[in-house]
C-alpha cells in the first residue's frame, strides 16, 4: 500500500508539472492547446473551456498535453508546427525547466523541516523547551568545548553528546559575539541517544540555497553516471529502472513524509536531465531538431523525423527493459 500510494504521488506530481510546463508556454505564446487531462487512459469526467478541453481520465499516472498540430499537420496558424522556431523551443524546454523547479521546492521544503547540515560548529537552530533553550544557547553560537573536549565540526558535537549519560550534568563552552561562555545543562535522551536539542540552520536564505544547490549536485551527479555509462566506468547494477524506482519511492514512503520530499526531488531532477538529452522522442531530441531547424532555415523532414523518434522511442525501451533485468530485477535477486 506504501509503495501504491507513494508511487501515484510522485509520479502525478512530476508528470503533471512537466507537462503544466508545456500547457503554460503553449498557452502563454498563443499555440492552440486542444487538451490537457490529468491521468491516462479511459475518460471520466471532460470539461470545455474556450478551446481547450480538460479530462479527468480513469489511470492516475500522470497526464498530457495535446496541441494543435504537434503530432499531425494543421493548417491552424496557431498550431504547434506553425509558430515560429523560440516559440517552439520555448514550449519544449518548459517542462525540464518544470522539473528542475519542483525538485528545487522539493528540497527547500526538506531543509526547512530537516535543516541545512553544517561543516561547522555553529549551533544553527535550538528547539524549543530544550535543554539546550532552558541553558539560554541561541542559534549563532559557536561550541568550543564539551567536558573539555575541544570541538571543530558539527560531527564533533554529535559525537560527543549522543554518548553523554543522559542523567549527567554537562558543561559546553560556547562562543558568542567574540565572548566565552560557559552552560551547563543535562542531556535528554532520544531513540536511544542522548541529544540537548540543538540542530541545523533553518535561516530562509541557507534552506532556498540549499534547495539550488542540492539539485544543482543531483543533476551533476546524472551526467557524472551517464558520462560513466558511456566510457564503461558505471556498471549497469547501479542504475534503476521502473521496479528499482517504484521500490525506492515504497520504502521512502514507509519511512515518513520527509524521505518522500526527498525522493520526489531527487527523481525529479533525474527526470529533467534525461528528457534534455538529445535523443529523439525525448524533448531534448525535439530541441535538436528545431537546432537543426533554426540554422537550416528549414524544417526537418517529417518522416526522417517521425523515423528517428520511432528509432528513438525502441531505444528507450531495450535501454528501461535491459536495466530493469539486469539492474533492478538483479539487485532485488527476483
Amino acid at each position: 500500500m506504501y509503495t501504491l500510494i507513494g508511487s501515484i504521488f510522485v509520479f502525478m506530481l512530476v508528470i503533471l508539472l512537466h507537462e503544466f510546463g508545456h500547457y503554460s508556454v503553449a498557452k502563454l505564446v498563443g499555440i492552440k492547446v486542444n487538451e490537457f487531462s490529468v491521468g491516462m487512459g479511459p475518460k471520466l469526467i471532460q470539461k470545455q473551456k474556450g478551446e481547450t478541453k480538460y479530462s479527468l481520465r480513469a489511470l492516475p499516472i500522470g497526464g498530457y498535453v495535446a496541441m494543435e498540430g504537434e503530432e499531425e499537420s494543421s493548417d491552424d496558424p496557431r498550431s504547434f508546427s506553425n509558430v515560429s522556431v523560440p516559440k517552439r523551443m520555448a514550449v519544449v524546454v518548459a517542462g525540464v525547466f518544470m522539473n528542475l523547479v519542483l525538485a528545487i521546492l522539493s528540497f527547500i521544503i526538506l531543509a526547512s523541516i530537516m535543516g541545512v547540515p553544517s561543516n561547522s560548529n555553529i549551533v544553527g537552530s535550538v528547539k524549543k523547551d530544550s535543554p539546550a533553550m532552558v541553558a539560554d544557547i541561541k542559534p549563532g553560537d559557536k561550541v568550543i568545548k564539551i567536558d573539555n573536549e575541544l570541538i571543530n565540526s558539527w560531527e564533533d558535537i554529535i559525537k560527543n553528546i549522543s554518548k553523554k549519560d543522559p542523567n549527567k550534568d554537562i558543561n559546553l563552552v560556547i562562543e558568542r559575539r567574540g565572548e566565552s561562555l560557559t552552560k551547563t545543562l543535562k542531556p535528554i535522551e532520544y531513540e536511544g541517544y542522548s541529544v540537548i536539542g540543538i540542530g541545523f540552520s533553518k535561516s530562509f536564505g541557507s534552506v532556498v540555497k540549499f534547495g539550488f544547490t542540492k539539485t544543482f549536485s543531483v543533476v551533476a551527479d546524472v551526467f557524472s553516471v551517464l558520462g560513466g555509462l558511456l566510457v564503461g566506468g558505471v556498471d549497469v547494477s547501479m542504475l534503476a529502472g521502473p521496479v528499482g524506482v517504484i521500490s525506492a519511492i515504497g520504502q521512502a514512503t514507509s519511512a515518513g513524509f520527509v524521505n518522500l520530499i526527498f525522493i520526489l526531488g531527487i527523481i525529479s531532477a533525474n527526470l529533467a536531465v534525461v528528457n534534455i538529452l538529445p535523443i529523439p522522442a525525448l524533448d531534448g531530441g525535439k530541441l535538436l531538431f528545431l537546432i537543426i531547424e533554426a540554422i537550416r532555415g528549414k524544417k526537418v523532414n517529417e518522416k526522417i523525423e517521425s523515423a528517428l523518434s520511432f528509432a528513438g522511442l525502441v531505444f528507450l525501451f531495450g535501454i528501461m527493459i535491459y536495466v530493469t533485468i539486469f539492474g533492478d530485477l538483479t539487485r532485488l535477486r527476483f
